[in-house]
């Protein structure tokens, strides 16, 4: 990968940035393309001299796309969402417009992050909004790599850091779903598979891969975990599915209902799917990195006593 440019479309966001971090370390060239460049400008002191750019550039309109991936040796497309009216005009037109400026620019390889439980008849319509978002990009760029990581972790995550903060400050927590089963993934391994994919784009193109972490946990079961990590101790109430179906209905409800349909089905790598050994990757545990940085949940920070 050593100087060749990488175009990363929405490359300042969660995962983006930790794909930044990936290609920069390989000596790569890249380019952060998305609508506001400065909330990116962060990356800035993880390159050398002129080996980040910034670009200002919408998935949705085209023409910017296209002078976004200008000269780009690669492409990834790191946009997502979870508006349900933005779904089809970034997962899927999105999609096909970043497919379609990196084919006519010439690039060698095109990576599209996808979704496990992307599928033509989810229940969900984020899920059926990625499936078609991947053959959308497959229409274009035949030799496309498709990334499906599962619920990703990290430092600066909407997921695990949501869940700690509403236990950290609760003596009742309800659980939704509590049966749903994860395979969270470690960021930082999700973005090292997308530097491995471009790095031999005939050996991973055209091919899909579900990242799963190591562990298998249930939404209950990972409540539970964190509460310990942190220190916490709350009462945890798991609703039964008749009564949690009425909370996307609530007035400021954090969930919508289309997150409450994707809970509905387990988020696990499908059997028999290639994964983060296919690509000669050691897929990280959450208790191995997460407890350094949940100690900002605990009563005392990092001088609290946990229980055995």
């Amino acid at each position: 990968m050593k100087d060749k440019l990488v175009t990363l479309i929405g490359g300042g966001g969660f995962l983006g940035r930790y794909v930044a971090q990936a290609l920069l370390a390989r000596g790569a060239r890249v380019r952060i393309a998305q609508r506001r460049p400065r909330d990116a400008w962060f990356l800035k002191p993880l390159g050398g001299l002129g080996q980040t750019q910034f670009v200002a550039a919408d998935i949705t309109l085209p023409e910017t796309i296209a002078e976004a991936v200008a000269g780009s040796d690669a492409v990834v497309n790191l946009v997502g969402t979870f508006k349900a009216d933005e779904f089809h005009a970034v997962h899927v037109k999105g999609a096909q417009n970043a497919a379609i400026a990196a084919s006519r620019a010439g690039a060698s390889g095109f990576v599209q992050i996808s979704a496990i439980g992307a599928d033509p008849e989810s229940a969900s319509a984020y899920g059926r909004s990625k499936a078609d978002g991947e053959r959308a990009v497959l229409g274009a760029f035949r030799t496309a790599t498709i990334l499906r990581p599962s619920i990703l972790f990290g430092r600066e995550d909407r997921f695990v850091n949501r869940f700690a903060g509403l236990i950290g400050g609760k003596k009742v927590v309800p659980v939704l779903r509590g049966k749903a089963r994860f395979q969270p993934a470690w960021v930082a391994d999700a973005a090292e598979a997308v530097a491995v994919a471009l790095a031999d784009t005939l050996a991973h193109g055209r091919q899909t891969y579900e990242l799963g972490g190591p562990d298998v946990l249930s939404m209950a079961e990972l409540f539970r975990w964190i509460a310990h990590e942190i220190g916490r101790d709350p009462a945890f109430i798991e609703l039964p599915d008749p009564i949690g179906a009425l909370v996307p209905m609530l007035p400021g409800s954090p969930i919508t209902g289309d997150q409450w349909r994707m809970l509905g089905r387990d988020n696990l790598v499908a059997p028999g799917a290639r994964g983060f050994a296919a690509l000669g990757i050691d897929p990280t545990p959450l208790a191995s990195v997460a407890p350094g940085w949940l100690v900002q949940y605990r009563r005392h920070g990092r001088f609290a006593k946990l229980a055995a």
